[in-house]
């Protein structure tokens, strides 16, 4: 039979992750399995993109795709942004 965790312990695990601390540490220190800290996390992230958790493999499936869109347009948006800020304090000359 499976252990049953409070939403508290849940969120107090996720939050250590979060955190900066690896999920090993987290599981070794809290004695959770890694699957079900892995299965928190996932949630978490799902849940702080504005999405709910799937029910079926339909939408796991799509909740991936979109969260990996997701994540190449943050590196996009980042890229962007980083090279705007080069361009703008590089010294460009016009051409004669």
């Amino acid at each position: 039979m499976p252990k049953m965790y409070s939403e508290e312990f849940k969120r107090d695990a996720v939050a250590l992750v979060n955190s900066g601390m690896t999920q090993r540490q987290v599981c070794t220190d809290l004695g959770i399995s890694r699957s079900s800290l892995q299965n928190w996390v996932n949630h978490d992230r799902l849940h702080s993109r504005g999405l709910t958790v799937p029910a079926d493999a339909s939408e796991r499936k799509e909740n991936a795709a979109v969260l990996k869109r997701i994540r190449e347009l943050e590196m996009e948006n980042e890229v962007l942004r980083r090279a705007a800020a080069y361009l703008s304090q590089a010294h460009i000359t016009p051409p004669k």
